[in-house]
């Protein structure tokens, strides 16, 4: 099958390869890949920003039809409609049985070292990304790496609910919480941003404020329910929201994954503020706060893929969808062939696209 493989970082070029998958173990599934989406999270790992074990078949964003299953085996089965997620669950740990799946220790889901991995070529074991290895045209993934949905929904949709709906809307729902009539600042309306914006509307957020240094993306914030839009590229966007509300947000959710965004979300904040970061902060950063700003009860938290339960969570932004509530189709920039990665990555980098979805 063909793969895109990531052999060195930082620095190079996706190489598409043929690669084969290993006959799936106890609790495993082979799905035939449908669509991926291409994040930014790859890009991070690409650039050497994030560590991963080399060569790799990048991505972890997609969605498919299971062809075939291992024993043990009994949440899907051959010509189920699933949803891949790099938030795979052991279901025994303690993070998963006091449900924060997102943390566990994923004790029993990965094949261990020295056992034949689960990716090859020519004999050789390629390295699983994220648990999911999602740019080829066939994955190899531990069942509580899926989740089920119905087939009506399309699914170069649907893929993108794996990881940037699931991070945006979950950090809104159940990492912040928010309540009906917050404020809400938003730094960054990519991929991830703008469904953070989209969550913070279906919450009922009073005011849901945009940032981003271009006016496409900032009018692409409107229509996803951003009520107003700040272009930091033009002026302090700190003080323009300070303005706004006159004083400041009940919440601020850092979109982009930058020390300076960090640092400006939770200068956005009223007293008893909570800012939330979403980006991936790269390895080594520090962030710096003004201590004084602790009595005031403001607070700094980490969402990571959302807080997400996404056996749960999933079927119901699928439900979403097909009322009309969350949009999914104005998320994608282009659909592309695998051999495209490269130029789709490029063009995330310019900061030119929301989505590109790769098409199997």
């Amino acid at each position: 099958m063909k793969a895109a493989i990531l052999e060195s970082a930082p620095g190079e070029l996706i190489v598409i390869d043929d690669v084969e998958h290993d006959a799936p173990g106890p609790r495993e599934v082979v799905i035939q890949t449908a669509a991926a989406g291409v994040c930014h999270s790859d890009l991070h790992y690409m650039q050497g920003k994030y560590r991963t074990r080399l060569p790799t078949v990048v991505g972890h964003e997609a969605a498919g039809v299971v062809v075939d299953v291992g024993s043990d085996v009994s949440y899907v089965a051959p010509g189920d409609h699933v949803i891949t997620c790099l938030s795979v669950f052991c279901g025994t740990c303690e993070y998963c049985l006091s449900g924060r799946l997102v943390l566990c220790s994923k004790r029993g889901t990965r094949r261990a070292r020295g056992q034949k991995q689960r990716l090859s070529r020519g004999g050789e074991d390629i390295h699983q990304f994220l648990d999911v290895s999602a740019f080829a045209e066939r994955m190899l993934v531990h069942e509580n790496a899926v989740a089920k949905i119905t087939p009506d929904l399309p699914l170069d949709r649907a893929a993108l609910l794996g990881c940037a709906v699931t991070t945006g809307m979950g950090a809104v729902g159940r990492t912040a919480q928010v309540p009906i009539g917050a404020s809400v600042v938003v730094i960054g309306a990519g991929g991830v941003g703008l469904n953070v914006i989209q969550g913070a509307r279906i919450a009922g957020a009073g005011r849901i404020i945009a940032v981003d240094r271009l006016d496409s993306k900032l009018a692409t914030a409107i229509d996803f329910g951003a009520t107003e839009t700040i272009n930091a590229s033009e002026i302090d966007a700190v003080e323009a929201v300070k303005d706004l509300t006159g004083g400041g947000v009940d919440f601020a959710f850092e979109a982009i994954g930058l020390k300076e965004t960090t640092e400006q979300a939770f200068a956005m904040l009223r007293p008893g503020g909570t800012a939330v970061v979403v980006g991936m902060i790269p390895l080594g950063t520090s962030i710096e706060l003004p201590g004084v700003d602790f009595m005031f009860e403001k607070r700094l938290v980490g969402s990571l893929m959302g807080s997400n339960n996404f056996r749960t969570d999933m079927p119901r932004y699928a439900q979403l969808y097909a009322e009309g509530r969350l949009k999914l189709d104005e998320l994608v920039s282009a659909r592309i062939g695998l051999e495209e990665v490269n130029s789709a990555f490029a063009q995330m980098e310019a900061g030119s696209v929301a989505r590109s979805v790769i098409v199997f």
